[in-house]
């Protein structure tokens, strides 16, 4: 994917985050590109939360290896299969309900990725945000990985709040209208502008 547009974009409304962009340089947020249906995404998501991403991961090769005549797991096979295997592999009470949840929301008829790709952003979070475990942030990240969605800015997010404060010299963590208010400039590309954010904390910027 090119960058380029969104790049120029950002570097001429905010000087600041231009000096991130040349010390960062090509912007790789297409390589870190997700795969699977919606029930994939959103499942690896559940189990990705609140918990480092070396022991996520581990718990998410579990959980997928219950599976191994299907290339995913279907909500069927995940509704039945039983609570105590899920936890055996790993995944902790509150993230069975959560999956079984979501199983059972696309049983009824969740919207397909396909279809979910018709719906402006908002609308997206709206309908899934109403699952057990998916809140803003789960449903921003389905929106800025699966879905490829290139003006999301997810406010909530540490990683986001901590690149701001470094690369801005603020005294402390932004506050949400802050991070709202300094995402105007990078309309209409803020997940772009969110992805160097991120970097910023990786590389020394000074």
């Amino acid at each position: 994917m090119d960058y380029s547009v969104a790049i120029q974009t950002i570097k001429q409304s905010d000087p600041v985050l231009a000096k991130v962009i040349k010390i960062v340089g090509d912007c790789k947020l297409s390589q870190v590109q997700q795969t699977g249906d919606l029930l994939f995404s959103l499942s690896r998501s559940i189990l990705y939360q609140q918990i480092s991403g070396k022991a996520a991961a581990t718990i998410h090769s579990r959980f997928l290896q219950l599976y191994p005549h299907s290339p995913l797991p279907t909500a069927l096979e995940i509704l039945n299969t039983p609570d105590e295997i899920l936890r055996q592999a790993g995944v902790s009470g509150s993230k069975v309900l959560y999956l079984k949840d979501l199983a059972q929301k696309v049983m009824e008829g969740l919207p397909t990725l396909e279809e979910l790709q018709t719906m402006d952003d908002e609308c997206i979070i709206e309908t899934l945000t109403p699952i057990k475990g998916i809140g803003r942030w789960t449903v921003q990240m389905l929106l800025m990985f699966r879905l490829h969605r290139q003006d999301v800015l997810p406010v909530d997010d540490l990683g986001i709040r901590a690149g701001i404060r470094r690369v801005y010299g603020l005294a402390e963590l932004p506050k949400k209208k802050t991070v709202e208010d300094l995402g105007q400039m990078w309309k209409p590309y803020r997940s772009i502008a969110s992805w160097y954010l991120w970097r910023s904390l990786e590389v020394e910027t000074s």
